[in-house]
């Protein structure tokens, strides 16, 4: 007991201390318990007070969440989260009062909302803070695939507080008719630190079936230590009992109606008393503050997760986490009393994402970051085995779609810098399905499925169209994911925890799944990963050869349907749908050829040297042709498309040039250096001088240097100017259609722009953070003008603002170089102005109506030849 008293009280003294640097930013919501599509609970109204509007969940509609605190000796109750309030009124027997708010802090894994509750005396005010922990362990993915969360309650002051927490119904249905069933359980598991737990689910489960996006199977289960109190009833019987005596009675089991809307609902509920005050009279005694906390943790069980379209045939998938635990109490035991390793691990991630963003871009790049963090992995839920493990994702609020490539796509560079085996984890579904002959088509498929979490495919090739949008995309990130797995000091790590962990792999693990997860104990922490690639027995290397050569005849399809329809590209739908239709997208045809140039290093990695030379001979004379039709007349800007002059765009697929190392050049032949775990280098400073590795007695095919720049540098100077050029409020249009914009394109668009460029678009978001109407998680469309509100469509809280990671996945790709080489680049000439730009479009599109005067056809007309690509020499 003494031992936890210590703990909260430095967690207290850390918090409190944290509100120094709190953010600056004020986004309209703040992420509370967010680990999958399911279990995403956010404070709403985040500009506000928390007890002025219900949390919710991702979709907007309220859920029953609330705490309240009570002070005995004033007989006055505070509400602190949620309108738990509104069932009670001031009666004979107790006061309802406002605390202090002091406001809320969040990093990458915790938001802290900290108040002030005023002493019954003269004596100073108590402090309070609710912390919500949905941990980021990039080291531990046992720990991340946990559906669970934690919330503590740390108290600070003089004299007694009790604290009231429940929840109801809406967690575990989005249909308010069904009955619910619950009960309280004992939890033993763990027989000196027992627990007790609420659990509560509909009585009739639907497996697979959703009603307004929340899931009609699984059970929720909030835990708490055994000397809580508890009780279940209506909500105004039982908060009534709480407000006037500070405490529950303990009713535990039965049957009931659910939540409906015209009877009460029941609600679930934990109290826990906190004795501050002093026996003792003396004045210094009676003002002497303690400090105590109570822990809970909040999970959504679900068992099985979802089926899938598995080679072998529709699978129903076990959640992950069941291959280390025997059963449900097991896992919410240990993941209760794990409670001081996942916050340090967290932490550890926190700190590094910290450190890392506000060195790249400024102390609102890394908030934004912070905010960015859980949402981007909180649309994911992880099931297979070690041996076979697999990461699930729902297109979040767009549509609903399961493991939708151009979604992941966005999302990969949160992936690449936080870890790279969850990135494979998310390819593997499509590679093993398109691989089994289950798609019909010879692109690649645009997701997995029409609704999570029903990943059955489209065995009629009925998917959205977009075959050069997924095609580009998925060869982007295999290389990519290729690229993780070769670097040899863990500084050089595309992800610093990357290097930690055993390094070793046999002959039998790569056999039979190259990307297996071993899971290993370093010390007293339990759970931790083995390593990501590396240069220790060439494992990155044979890894990537193994994964690449056995899926190579999907690699090899997908890239042949570029060299057919890329460079120009029919009239289809790209990444950014909503915009509709369009023919000779400048943006999708540089996507779909960098996809072509990727696939020849994914030829090197298996030492396949014809497809090689082949596919980087294609994509070399395609680029220089896709520079003729995309670029406007003088060269200044991206047309939309090839024949739209006086148009523009944002070139984000510029990024994936540079995240792949084809600009500047790499040398693949040198990547080795002394293992360093990040803990030895505290203060970040890095560098020792580079060695190498003895060679391997049988060293695998090793890529040759990439020693020329696949796109030009003035393609990316010239970008910039005209991004700082045409600029608005809130930041950086998509294109000259519309005023709207993509925050991951934005942020994508400005890793590849001057650091002036860099500073501004990231400035403008972060306005538009402080600004926005929207009122829900962070959006990633939304209007350029105005009050930043939607342009339409309403997207939000979807994972691809992983992107808003570009900057700090591009500062690692490539063994650190990309920092050197981008700030080095000659951006002299790069701010443009905005009537320049407007001089520019306008002059495009006069020479063109001179032209068509003289008999041309105006707009269809694109400049220079096509190709033919059986011509191409080799």
């Amino acid at each position: 007991m003494r031992q936890g008293q210590t703990f909260a009280a430095a967690a207290v003294s850390v918090l409190t201390a944290s509100l120094a640097g709190a953010s600056f930013l004020t986004p309209p919501t703040l992420p509370l318990i967010v680990r999958n599509p399911y279990l995403n609970t956010h404070l709403t109204n985040a500009r506000d007070v928390p007890w002025s509007r219900w949390p919710i969940f991702w979709t907007g509609e309220e859920i029953g969440f609330s705490i309240l605190a009570s002070v005995g000796e004033s007989a006055t109750l505070y509400p602190l989260l949620g309108r738990a309030h509104d069932s009670l009124e001031d009666d004979d027997e107790y006061a309802i009062k406002e605390p202090t708010y002091l406001g809320a802090t969040f990093d990458a894994s915790t938001t802290n909302l900290t108040y002030h509750i005023p002493s019954p005396s003269d004596g100073s005010d108590l402090e309070l803070i609710l912390s919500f922990l949905s941990p980021i362990t990039p080291s531990s993915t046992l720990r991340q695939s946990l559906p669970a969360a934690y919330v503590t309650v740390y108290v600070e002051g003089s004299f007694d507080v009790n604290v009231y927490i429940d929840v109801n119904g809406q967690w575990v249905s989005g249909n308010r008719e069904p009955a619910l069933e619950w009960d309280l359980k004992k939890n033993t598991v763990n027989e000196d630190k027992e627990l007790k737990t609420w659990v509560i689910k509909k009585r009739d489960q639907q497996l697979f079936t959703e009603v307004n996006d929340r899931s009609e199977w699984g059970a929720l289960h909030v835990t708490a230590p055994s000397d809580v109190h508890h009780d279940v009833d209506s909500s105004t019987r039982i908060r009534r009992k709480f407000a006037r005596s500070g405490t529950l009675s303990g009713s535990s089991t039965g049957y009931g109606l659910g939540v409906s809307e015209e009877e009460e609902p029941p609600v679930f509920a934990f109290s826990k008393s906190f004795q501050l005050s002093s026996s003792d009279q003396d004045s210094e005694a009676v003002n002497q503050r303690k400090r105590d906390s109570v822990l809970f943790t909040i999970a959504h069980i679900q068992e099985p997760i979802s089926q899938y379209a598995s080679a072998r045939g529709l699978t129903y998938m076990r959640p992950l986490w069941q291959s280390w635990f025997t059963s449900d109490e097991a896992m919410l035991s240990w993941h209760y009393h794990d409670f001081k390793h996942a916050h340090n691990l967290a932490q550890n991630y926190t700190d590094q994402l910290g450190h890392d963003a506000y060195q790249s871009g400024g102390e609102n790049y890394r908030d934004i970051a912070f905010l960015s963090a859980r949402q981007s992995i909180g649309g994911t839920s992880f099931v297979g085995t070690p041996d076979s493990p697999l990461l699930f994702l729902k297109e979040i609020s767009s549509n609903g779609n399961s493991q939708t490539i151009d979604v992941i796509f966005p999302a990969f560079p949160y992936f690449l810098y936080t870890n790279p085996r969850w990135l494979a984890y998310l390819l593997e579904p499509l590679i093993e399905h398109m691989l089994s002959g289950q798609y019909p088509r010879k692109s690649a498929m645009h997701d997995l499925g029409t609704h999570f979490p029903n990943l059955t495919g489209h065995p009629d090739g009925n998917d959205e169209y977009m075959p050069v949008e997924e095609c580009g995309d998925i060869l982007i990130m295999g290389l990519a994911l290729v690229n993780s797995l070769e670097y040899g000091a863990s500084q050089d790590a595309p992800s610093i925890w990357s290097s930690l962990g055993r390094s070793s792999i046999t002959d039998q693990q790569l056999s039979q799944n190259p990307f297996a997860l071993s899971v290993q104990d370093d010390g007293e922490i339990h759970g931790l990963d083995d390593s990501w690639g590396g240069t220790a027995e060439s494992k990155g290397l044979r890894q990537a050869q193994k994964w690449v050569g056995r899926s190579y005849e999907v690699w090899k399809q997908w890239t042949e349907y570029l060299i057919e329809y890329t460079l120009e590209p029919e009239n289809q739908l790209s990444t950014d749908d909503f915009a509709g239709w369009l023919a000779l997208q400048t943006n999708l045809a540089l996507k779909g050829i960098i996809g072509i140039k990727a696939m020849s290093e994914l030829s090197e990695v298996i030492g396949n040297d014809k497809d090689a030379k082949y596919y980087r001979n294609i994509s070399e004379v395609y680029i220089k042709k896709w520079e003729k039709f995309g670029m406007s007349r003088d060269g200044s800007h991206a047309k939309l498309a090839y024949d739209w002059y006086g148009s523009w765009t944002t070139l984000y697929s510029l990024y994936a040039d540079a995240i792949l190392c084809f600009h500047p050049s790499i040398d693949f032949s040198n990547i080795s250096a002394p293992f360093r775990h990040p803990h030895d280098d505290p203060d970040h400073s890095i560098q020792t001088p580079l060695r190498s590795y003895p060679p391997s007695p049988q060293s695998p095919h090793t890529r040759p240097s990439i020693t020329s720049n696949f796109i030009p540098s003035h393609i990316y100077t010239r970008q910039s100017s005209w991004y700082w050029a045409v600029h608005q409020k809130y930041g950086l249009p998509l294109d000259s259609r519309h005023l709207y914009t993509k925050s991951d394109w934005e942020f994508e668009a400005a890793a590849v722009a001057s650091p002036s460029v860099r500073a501004l678009i990231t400035a403008k978001i972060a306005q538009w953070l402080n600004e926005t109407s929207t009122d829900r998680p962070f959006t990633d469309l939304y209007e350029t003008e105005g009050d930043g509100g939607w342009p339409g469509p309403h997207f939000f809280n979807r994972p691809v603002v992983g992107a808003h990671f570009a900057s700090l996945a591009l500062e690692r790709a490539c063994q650190g170089r990309n920092r050197e080489v981008f700030a080095g680049m000659n951006w002299a000439d790069e701010e443009m102005s905005r009537e320049e730009a407007e001089w520019a479009l306008l002059r495009e599109e006069m020479e063109i109506w001179a032209e068509g005067q003289e008999g041309e056809e105006v707009g269809t007309g694109v400049e220079g030849e096509f190709v033919d690509a059986k011509k191409i020499e080799l």
